[in-house]
Parts: structure tokens; C-alpha cells; sequence
């Protein structure tokens, strides 16, 4: 067992069955163990891969997003940047060298802000960052005022869940209980029903017997906090991540190593644990806080719109043919229809409708996929 696995048990013998939000907790951010804080699990060598990592061009292409964004708001003096779950830093240098070579003025308009709690991770980033100021923060809400352009790629989907479980009863809240006979970790319902029907829209309530529910409060937190402070400080958000355009019913939770599945309850610690993100539940937490919504649309569609073959094409032209390829196939990866240009979908988020994000131009506020 890891020490997580035994700190768990503990804790469930101590308190009662977790919530899957406090296992998830647990899990990816226990200041001792937790996954996200002792390791790098990137790369090839790592767990997962995430797009910056596959191509500088979605880098390139964010950038250039973000270019757009500042002039819509009118390009302010100084901007906070702001990366949610900066992984290695990647994402965040192919953003900054793009302002630096495609729009100098906005370049030093630029303060860099990185939301980190890893240690390893913060020094990978320092690595990537060397040639620029950047301000780390344990938390989003420590980021100075000022007008903000923020970009979350693959955060949501970290953020700690609840889930519900359609019974006989009706709707009860799922948890981590313990077998005492083996010790053995279980998911199972946990009484009594109505207090939990608050959780659950209207359009789900009435799911068959088994259905299983998943809400992440945390992350409707997060984006109610950015737009509140883009509504009055103007700004921004591009949010990227894979998931449900629609409130939905299934068991997304899930656990990753080496890159293959695993089961979640099996190394505490030492697997990457992600639930698909509800953009339905980010929309109303946006709109809530009087934020206006573009997308989500297809990672795909939001990539080529702002000219990624273009730019492919472009970098390949006098290339090394070994390095054209990897440029090519790269490119083709992040947009192909049969994968993560559909698994993913982006969702723009700005102070009114009448701010227009890049990418989404053609496109009506609120969810279209």
C-alpha cells in the first residue's frame, strides 16, 4: 500500500465513508504524497501528455488568442497573464514567445502569473521561464487587480467532484467506504436521499436506478471568481479541457499511469485522477456572475479557425524533413475529428457579449456543440 492508501483507510475508519471530492483531495494534493505535488507526471516518460507538449503550435495558436483578447480590452497598459495548472511550463514560454514576435506591445504589457501548488512542477517551470518575471501563487485569488487574461488547459478536469447515485430511494450521494473484512476500498450510496436533490438539475432528476451524477463544486468556484474579477477589471478566459457540453449521467471518474487506464483505487498517489468537466455547470457559474459564454467548441474547429494549418505549413516550409513531420503530425493530432479535436472543447468566457473572443466570432453565446 502507499501511504495514501493507508491514510484513507485511516481516515475512513476514523470519520466514515469520504466523499469523492476528499478522496480526490487526498489523492493529487496531500502536501506530503499527493500526486500533483511530488512529481512531473508529463511526457512520455510520465503518466499523460497534454497538447503544449505535443506541438509549439497550440502554443503559438493561444498566443495569438491572447493577442486578439488584449486588444479587445482595449490594450491596457500592464495585463495579468494568468496559466491555471501551468504543467511544465510549456504552454505558457510558446505564448509568451509569440507575443514577443508578433506583437512586441503586447508583450510588455504582459505580467506573468502562474497558478501552481507543485514544488517540481514550479521548478520545471522556472526551467522554461528562465527569461522572464514570473509570480507564483498557491491560489487565484492571491493574483494582484488589474485586467486579466487567463488560460486554463486541462485544470477542470483535476478539480475535486461529487457524485451522486440514482436509488430506489431516490438520489444519494456516492462515497469511499472500506470493507472491514478485507480493508478493501468500495464506491457505494450513502443515505439519507433528500438532502442531495438540491445537486441535481432538473433535466436528470428523474434517471433510471444506478445512474450516477457528477458535480464539481470547486470548479464552478473557480470560474465564479474569474468572472467576477473580469466583469469588473476586464479581461478574457480561454478554458480547454475534455468533457460534456450537457448535464449528463455516467461515472467519468478515472485514473491514469504510464499512460494506460487504472483503477482509481488501486496506488493513491501515484496515479492521475480526472473527471470530464460538466461545461454546462462552468456556463451557468460564468453567466451567474453576469460573464458572457462563447463555445465550447471543438478543440478542432477552435485551432483551425485561427489558422493552425497556416502556421503549420509555414514552419515545415524550410524545415528538416524529420522535424517537418513531427511539426505535421503533431498539428493533425490536435485537430483530428476522430480524436482530440472533438475529445476537447474550448469555451471563451468575457466580461459582456458584446466582447467578441478570437475563434468564435461565427459563433452565438452559450453551448453549441
Amino acid at each position: 500500500m502507499t501511504p495514501l492508501d493507508i491514510k484513507i483507510r485511516d481516515q475512513i475508519k476514523a470519520d466514515g465513508p469520504l466523499r469523492v471530492s476528499e478522496f480526490m483531495e487526498i489523492a493529487l494534493s496531500d502536501p506530503s504524497h499527493g500526486y500533483y505535488l511530488t512529481r512531473d507526471p508529463l511526457g512520455e516518460a510520465g503518466d499523460f501528455i497534454t497538447s503544449p507538449e505535443i506541438s509549439q503550435v497550440f502554443g503559438e495558436i493561444i498566443g495569438l488568442w491572447c493577442a486578439v483578447a488584449w486588444q479587445d480590452a482595449d490594450t491596457p497598459r500592464k495585463i495579468n497573464l494568468v496559466e491555471l495548472g501551468p504543467g511544465r511550463g510549456t504552454l505558457i514560454a510558446d505564448i509568451l514567445r509569440t507575443a514577443r514576435n508578433v506583437m512586441p506591445e503586447f508583450a510588455e504589457a504582459i505580467d506573468v502569473h502562474l497558478v501552481e501548488t507543485g514544488a517540481v512542477l514550479r521548478e520545471q517551470q522556472r526551467s522554461s521561464l528562465n527569461d522572464y518575471d514570473v509570480e507564483w501563487h498557491d491560489r487565484f485569488d492571491s493574483v494582484p487587480e488589474g485586467p486579466l487574461l487567463i488560460v486554463a488547459n486541462e485544470f477542470f478536469d483535476a478539480l475535486p467532484i461529487e457524485q451522486y447515485i440514482q436509488t430506489e430511494e431516490g438520489w444519494q450521494e456516492r462515497r469511499l467506504f472500506i470493507d472491514k473484512e478485507n480493508e478493501n476500498l468500495f464506491f457505494g450510496p450513502y443515505p439519507p436521499a433528500s438532502k442531495n436533490l438540491i445537486a441535481i438539475p432538473d433535466v436528470i432528476r428523474d434517471s433510471s436506478v444506478g445512474s450516477i451524477f457528477e458535480r464539481s463544486v470547486a470548479a464552478e468556484q473557480v470560474v465564479g471568481e474569474i468572472t467576477d474579477r473580469m466583469v469588473t477589471e476586464g479581461g478574457a478566459a480561454l478554458i480547454i479541457d475534455y468533457g460534456h457540453v450537457r448535464h449528463g449521467v455516467g461515472d467519468t471518474l478515472q485514473a491514469i499511469r504510464s499512460h494506460k487506464y487504472h483503477d482509481p483505487l488501486l496506488g493513491v498517489g501515484e496515479i492521475d485522477l480526472t473527471a470530464h468537466v460538466d461545461f454546462a455547470a462552468l456556463q451557468s457559474a460564468a453567466q451567474a456572475s453576469k460573464g458572457a459564454v462563447f463555445g465550447p467548441i471543438f478543440q478542432g474547429e477552435f485551432l483551425t479557425a485561427l489558422g493552425i494549418e497556416q502556421r503549420t505549413n509555414a514552419l515545415t516550409k524550410n524545415a528538416p524533413t524529420e522535424q517537418a513531420d513531427v511539426l505535421t503530425s503533431g498539428s493533425r493530432r490536435l485537430i483530428a475529428a476522430d480524436g482530440m479535436g472533438t475529445l476537447f472543447k474550448i469555451m471563451s468566457i468575457t466580461p459582456s457579449a458584446e466582447n467578441s473572443s478570437a475563434g468564435f466570432e461565427n459563433i452565438k453565446e452559450g453551448i453549441v456543440v
